[in-house]
């Protein structure tokens, strides 16, 4: 369901501002990732859910396969540089 298990996958919605702000704060800074939008890929939002207590909680990001339900960007930071290094330009 994840297709990207060596890099960054952010799952969002349409209208959420915790999506919009932390998309922006991984272009910014030039993180390269896939981004699934989680009501028009039925798929996505079943991972979701699966990772989220059965929740469309969102963001949902997983780093090199390993999923966390609404991160810091600080978190997800840390994880890109520890797990998915070869996401950052």
């Amino acid at each position: 369901m994840n297709e990207n298990r060596d890099g960054v996958v952010v799952y969002w919605r349409p209208g959420c501002p915790f999506c919009m702000k932390l998309r922006l704060q991984l272009r910014l800074l030039r993180v390269r990732r896939t981004e699934r939008n989680i009501w028009e890929d039925p798929d996505a939002a079943a991972f979701v859910r699966s990772v989220a207590d059965g929740n469309e909680t969102v963001p949902t990001v997983t780093v090199a396969g390993e999923a966390m339900v609404n991160p810091s960007i600080r978190r997800l930071l840390r994880a890109v540089r520890e797990r998915a290094p070869q996401a950052r330009s």
